[in-house]
This record gives structure tokens, sequence and C-alpha cells, in this order.
């Protein structure tokens, strides 16, 4: 009786069925041009069946060897390469200026000046021509001299940068330690910012407040890079004409508080104003409208309590409220908030600060009031108090409203 061997050639990637001799060879696939020249050159044999079959697959293997042989001669991919990504600071450009550098229409010293880039402003570099690099910079688009500026140092564009958490609920905790069982330290409030200095625990982010460093829930704030950019020369003359018209402002308001205060100075020596806080006789009312009679009417108010969201100069206030509370008494008014504080009146040096001038931190602000020192609402424990020196913490700016 006649056997059938069924041999699978899976190795070969043959199908179909065919049989020879008394030998039946199962096939996986026939993808290739070999298959007619083999099926043609097997030996039939039905003494000696193996030899069918050894056949078979010595022209399999040989099938295989010249699928590899093809193979070995294509190009090599190497998988799973890893990109070249730029670094984002690459053809980040930082002014490195005493004061500023013009941004020019042409890449030339003789060309129109179309806007100022300031020290440490920065710019994204977009060309390059010569010895000068073509920025933009907030709306400023023109050509700076590469003596002025350095392009893709890293750690010089992460130090002009300041990492900010931006609140986003209406009032944040924030922890001494990166733990919702620690020890809340400070509390801010919504669309207030904060100064990041450590992102390093997941979930959690190092911010610096009054009271010290804390930590505050990712969950609560968005976090950005802000930079400052250049100033067109249209951008300037708004901003001056606006400092200007803001400057004569304030004078007049001082101005007026200062005749409504000598007028009633008997009736509100006895009053009881909970946000004005001007309500105990032996508060001086204010005079004048100079920076130097905010300062002065504002250190009466030192060893008064602190009081998140208060603004009452006796009774309890934040540092903010207590900003805007000295102020109303000049006939000046000003936002509850530190990060608005920022941005009234007009900015000045830390080198130019005088008396009355606002001094702006990360979520706290205070009143300069000379000799490297300032009045402010500090916290919980010290209350009302006189911080020296001004720059005990990172100043982030000075805004003058006399």
């Amino acid at each position: 009786m006649k056997r059938k061997a069924v041999l699978r050639l899976i190795a070969c990637g043959l199908v179909g069925v065919m049989t020879v001799g008394s030998f039946t060879v199962g096939v996986e696939a026939a993808p290739t041009a070999g298959i007619t020249s083999y099926t043609s050159n097997i030996a039939t044999s039905s003494a000696a069946p193996t030899a069918g079959i050894s056949l078979a697959m010595s022209q399999c293997a040989a099938l295989v060897e010249d699928e590899a042989t093809v193979a070995s001669a294509q190009p090599k991919v190497t998988e799973n390469e890893t990109p070249v990504v730029k670094s984002e600071y690459e053809d980040i450009a930082v002014a490195t200026v005493n004061d500023y550098v013009n941004v020019r229409k042409k890449a030339s010293k003789d060309s129109k000046s179309i806007g100022k880039l300031y020290k440490n402003n920065v710019g994204t570099v977009i060309g390059k021509k010569g010895d000068w690099y073509k920025i933009k910079s907030g709306s400023v688009i023109g050509y700076v001299k590469s003596d002025y500026v350095k392009v893709g140092d890293e750690e010089l564009a992460k130090s002009v940068g300041r990492r900010v958490a931006l609140v986003t609920t209406e009032t944040l905790k924030v922890r001494k330690k990166s733990s919702k069982k620690a020890e809340v330290i400070s509390l801010v409030p919504g669309g207030d910012d904060l100064t990041v200095i450590d992102e390093s625990v997941d979930g959690w982010v190092g911010v610096s407040v009054d009271e010290g460093d804390g930590y505050v829930s990712a969950d609560y704030v968005t976090l950005s890079t802000e930079y400052t950019y250049a100033e067109s020369a249209e951008e300037e003359a708004a901003r001056l004409k606006k400092e200007e018209e803001e400057r004569k402002a304030a004078e007049a308001a001082a101005q007026k508080a200062e005749q409504n205060n000598s007028s009633s100075s008997s009736s509100s020596s006895s009053s009881n104003s909970s946000s004005s806080g001007n309500s105990d006789s032996s508060y001086t009312p204010p005079t004048g409208s100079t920076g130097a009679a905010v300062a002065s009417y504002a250190c009466q108010f030192v060893g008064n309590p602190y009081v998140y969201g208060g603004s009452s100069l006796t009774n309890g206030t934040d540092c903010s409220g207590f900003v805007m509370a000295v102020y109303a008494q000049f006939g000046v008014s000003l936002p509850h908030s530190s990060s608005a504080l920022r941005s009234v009146g007009y900015g000045v040096s830390t080198s130019e600060m005088q008396p009355g001038d606002i001094v702006c931190y990360s979520g706290h602000v205070g009143i300069y009031v000379g000799n490297n020192t300032i009045v402010h609402a500090s916290n919980r424990r010290d209350g009302i108090k006189l911080t020296s020196p001004a720059n005990y913490r990172t100043i982030l700016a000075v805004r003058r409203i006399f």
C-alpha cells in the first residue's frame, strides 16, 4: 500500500499542495520566481521517498539563501533612531547692554531705528546679514549688531526669563512642603502669579512667597516662561504719554485729597473707616502729594495686623490691600492685586528707587520708604512691618506714582 508523506515547507513560505511521485508536498506560499524550476527539478522515486524530500529541502534552502543575498544588498536601516531636536534656546538672542540697543530697519548703523531692545530683553533670530542679526522681539522686527546680543546661550536665556505660575483658583494654598498634609504658610488670590523655583516634584510646583519658599498643587496653576521684549518707537511714545497722563492725574488727585483732609481734619480723625484705616486720632492725615508723604503716612501703621483679603490699615490688610489703602488716602485708585500693581504708574530701576515707590515681588508688594527699606503688610505672624534691605527677595518691578 502506497503512503503519502506531507512536507510543509514553511521556511520557503510556499502555498498550495503538489504531489511528487508518491509524495504529497504541502506548500505555504509561492512568492519567488524560482518556484517553477524548483518543482520541475524535484526527483521522483517511490523506492526512496526521502531523496525527494532531501532534494526539496536543499532547493528550499537555496531559495532562502538567494533571498538573504538580495536582502543583504539592500541599504541597512537603523530602527528607533532618536531624532536630533534643536534646542529651544538656539535662536534666542538676549540683549547684553547696560541700557538699550537700537533695532534698525536695515543691517546698517545708519539705518532708521524702529525700536529699542533693552537690557535682558529677548528676541528670536530669524536671519543674519554679515555681523547683524535679524530678530523678532514683541512687535519689533529688525536688525541688531551682533556685538550687543548673545545668541544660543541657554543658561543666559533662562536667567533673564521668569518661570511663572498663574493662579487659576479663587484662593491658592501655599504649603511648606509638597504634601496636602503640610502646613499652609500663605494664601494667594486667583489671578496673581508666583515665581517658580522648583518643578522637580511630580504634581507640585515650588514657588516663592513672602513667608518663604513653598509648594502649590500643579492642578491649580498654569505654568509659563515670561520674557521682556523690545519696544517699538510707537509703543515707546504711547507708554511715555500714558505715564505722563497718569503722573499728572495722580498729582491732581493727591492735591484734592490733601484739601479735603485739611478741611475735615477734625471729623476725619474720629471717623471709623475700614477701607481707609484712618480710624484712630493718633494717625496723622496724609499731607502733600509726593512719594515722601506717602512713605511717611504708610509708616504710621507698622505693627497693625495682616488679614488676607483685607484693606484696613488699622483692622487688618494684606500686602496689596495695604498699598491700595495708603494711596487711596492720596486720591489715587490702585488695584487690589500684587501682580496688577506691577503695571501702575511708571517703571524705574532699583538703583533709582525713591520713597513712595511701589516695590513688587513674587506674590508680594510693599512701599519703599528710603534707606534701602520697605514698609509692607508681610504675613499673619508679623503684620505690617519695616524690612531691610529692600531686595531681601528678588524685585520684579519698581513703580512710581508721583
